[in-house]
């Protein structure tokens, strides 16, 4: 479960609609040629170790697998690697954060130390140094998220597979596997196709089912499942959520800098997150509502629809917005109050606010009645909205679920199932916020079981 509280906005991982979808259209599109064959088939169809999975895990895992000298083949069921991570940050690519290794831990909630051996494989440090020698700098101009230099994912996507062309790892595109190759209870390689491929140990990094068009869905859940691994329930996170109410279409590309959001059930912190705000045509969105919907998304199979509390002014209390209310009475009474609430909110958010208090819409700050004011303040610190949906795995950038991680060893991503078996990335019962959290958990991840994949220790 996520550790949900405040924390500094991830402002440059949730772009406006406008460049999210840009970045989907080139995630999705031709951006550089690419053969099915990377290399020219091989006589064999060995290998000493099979990825499957070509987004940042899955070419990590190949990197790590190859630069130990072995034989390396990559599947990915697209005509491209990589797909998800030129999505990614709206096309900026958010790579990791600096958050120390503690902290950065505690943000994926109380599983978050299955990680701490990857991190001290591949942790921020590492990785940035990582791509430094493949070409790509990184540049932290906030001081806690890490982009490239370039601010583009395709750069780091063109190093990756740069990386593997070097390596000489064999990558088949539009490979679909259908299966694990088993001989006497025991893994021999894989099915992809018609073909069987032999591989001693194998990677699977397929992702989760988040953006399908993106090459998201279940197949690595069913090739875990099939040898005995416990799957918890896969939902969507850092998804945007579908209200009940109709006001966010009036309010449509309205955003907050800070907003404060909880679930308003019993048992949920009210706490909450807080971070920016994203009013869309549907519901609500930005980093504030997408750290939060993975836990919605569970909420929603028992309690559908699901309350939440927006406080529009996150360190302006209640009493504090009264005190305000009667000077705006005193000093400024004739103005009007929607335009006073204006100078301190979006106009159109302000005029939802006023209404919803049953103001009318010229009320002078003179003419406030005392439940008119409690009304307002009561909205500004607490607005409820009722959440009847997340975006779906259409839209979900992560996933939250997946392999129980009671079924993996921390320390090399080995299967505890099956031997010469590796799980990876997001694949793995183990989700974080936004701002670069669960791109570092994919590079991580990836390092470290194609490292143990290759046989050798992973700091070599």
């Amino acid at each position: 479960m996520l550790n949900v509280g405040a924390h500094p906005p991830c402002q440059h991982t949730m772009p406006d609609e406008a460049a999210d979808q840009s970045a989907l259209r080139l995630a999705a599109g031709p951006a550089a040629r690419y053969d099915p064959l990377m290399h020219p088939p091989r006589d064999s169809t060995d290998a000493d170790v099979a990825i499957v999975g070509g987004g940042p895990a899955g070419l990590m895992a190949a990197i790590a697998a190859a630069e130990r000298r072995r034989r390396v083949t990559l599947f990915e069921q697209l005509d491209r690697p990589g797909a998800k991570l030129l999505a990614s940050g709206g096309g900026r690519c958010n790579l990791t954060n600096t958050l120390n290794e503690s902290a950065f831990m505690a943000r994926f909630g109380r599983n978050g130390r299955f990680m701490q051996p990857a991190l001290a494989a591949m942790g921020s440090k590492r990785l940035r140094a990582f791509f430094a020698r493949l070409g790509v700098p990184t540049a932290c101009r906030d001081g806690l998220h890490v982009y490239p230099a370039s601010d583009s994912a395709v750069t780091v996507q063109s190093a990756l597979w740069r990386r593997c062309r070097e390596l000489g790892v064999r990558v088949l595109l539009g490979a679909r596997v259908s299966d694990l190759w088993l001989e006497g209870g025991r893994l021999a390689g894989l099915v992809a196709g018609p073909q069987r491929f032999r591989a001693g140990r194998v990677v699977l990094a397929t992702g989760g089912a988040g953006y399908p068009d993106l090459g998201g869905g279940r197949s690595g859940y069913d090739l875990a499942a099939r040898t005995g691994h416990r799957i918890v329930e896969p939902s969507a996170a850092l998804a945007p959520l579908r209200l009940a109410q109709s006001w966010p279409r009036r309010c449509a590309g309205v955003g907050l800098a800070a907003a404060r959001v909880w679930i308003d059930l019993p048992g949920q912190p009210r706490a909450g997150v807080t971070g920016e705000l994203l009013v869309t045509h549907s519901g609500l969105s930005g980093p504030a509502v997408l750290d939060l919907s993975g836990q919605v998304a569970v909420l929603l199979r028992d309690h559908n629809p699901v309350p939440l509390r927006v406080d529009l002014s996150p360190g302006v209390s209640a009493d504090q917005w009264l005190a305000r209310f009667e000077e705006w009475s005193v000093r400024q009474g004739r103005r009007i109050v929607r335009v006073l609430l204006s100078g301190h909110l979006p106009r159109r958010l302000a005029e939802v606010i006023c209404e919803q208090a049953g103001l009318a819409p010229q009320a002078p700050a003179a003419t406030l009645a005392r439940g008119q004011r409690r009304a307002l303040a009561e909205l500004l610190t607490g607005l409820p909205v009722t959440v009847t949906a997340t975006g779906g795995f259409e839209r979900a950038m992560v996933t939250r679920g997946g392999v129980s991680l009671k079924d993996v060893d921390p320390r090399t991503l080995a299967s505890r199932r099956l031997g010469g078996l590796f799980i990876a990335g997001e694949l793995l019962d183990l989700d974080g916020p936004c701002g670069g959290f669960n791109l570092q958990w994919a590079f991580a991840s990836g390092w470290l079981a194609g490292s143990n994949a290759a046989g050798r220790d992973e700091q070599e």
